[in-house]
């Protein structure tokens, strides 16, 4: 598959089949992916892969966290997004909308508590960065993120960075025994797509490159 293609055509995954996939086809996206460039070649990315029982106990932790807790996939500003940025967000909600009717679900508990549970995908992948690094070294794990997105999709597999589990980070490094001064950043949802699924249906669309671009000549 062609790169353009892969750009044009990826999408976020909510809705998975139950399959497993191959170890050898996860390793073949991980090392892929793990070709991203980062500051001084530093790679300061870790990964943690969950599958099996392990990724279902780990559902069933971050459900009951999310419960008692009740933080929610809320964008969490310092201060009030911009009129422009923050429309968007709410253009996006109101296009999924026809999608949640059509499964008859509540959007807000489809979305949190499919977080929590990665959508029922067959395999949950945490990317962690040790605390010795800096908030800027963010950015690398952004940009290996994005590697990892296309290479899934490129492999015929689906994909759903997932954000809202760091919320509850405190209870996935005591069930998964991840030493403290490792920080979970984000969590990727990974899979086979459900087809079948209204909600894969649902591509976000983009603001007119014309409103983000500033040239200076």
């Amino acid at each position: 598959m062609e790169l353009t293609r892969a750009i044009q055509e990826r999408r976020s995954i909510r809705a998975f089949k139950p399959d497993p996939i191959p170890k050898e086809k996860i390793e073949e996206v991980l090392k892929l992916a793990h070709l991203a460039p980062s500051a001084i070649n530093l790679q300061p990315w870790e990964f943690i892969i969950v599958c099996g029982e392990e990724k279902e106990r780990l559902g069933r932790r971050l459900m009951k966290a999310y419960r008692e807790k009740q933080i929610s996939c809320s964008p969490g500003n310092v201060k009030p997004l911009p009129k422009s940025v923050a429309k968007r967000g709410a253009l996006t909600l109101e296009m999924m909308n026809p999608f949640f009717e059509e499964m008859k679900v509540d959007p807000n508990q489809f979305i949190n508590e499919g977080s929590c549970n990665f959508y029922g995908a067959p395999v949950a992948i945490l990317i962690c960065l040790d605390d010795s690094f800096p908030k800027s070294r963010l950015v690398d794990i952004g940009i290996l993120l994005g590697y990892f997105l296309l290479v899934a999709h490129e492999q015929g597999l689906g994909t759903c960075p997932i954000g809202l589990i760091t919320a509850y980070e405190e209870e996935i490094k005591e069930l998964l025994n991840i030493p403290e001064n490792k920080r979970v950043v984000i969590g990727i949802a990974l899979g086979y797509p459900d087809e079948q699924s209204p909600i894969n249906r649902f591509k976000s669309p983009r603001e007119e490159l014309t409103k983000m671009v500033k040239w200076i000549e």
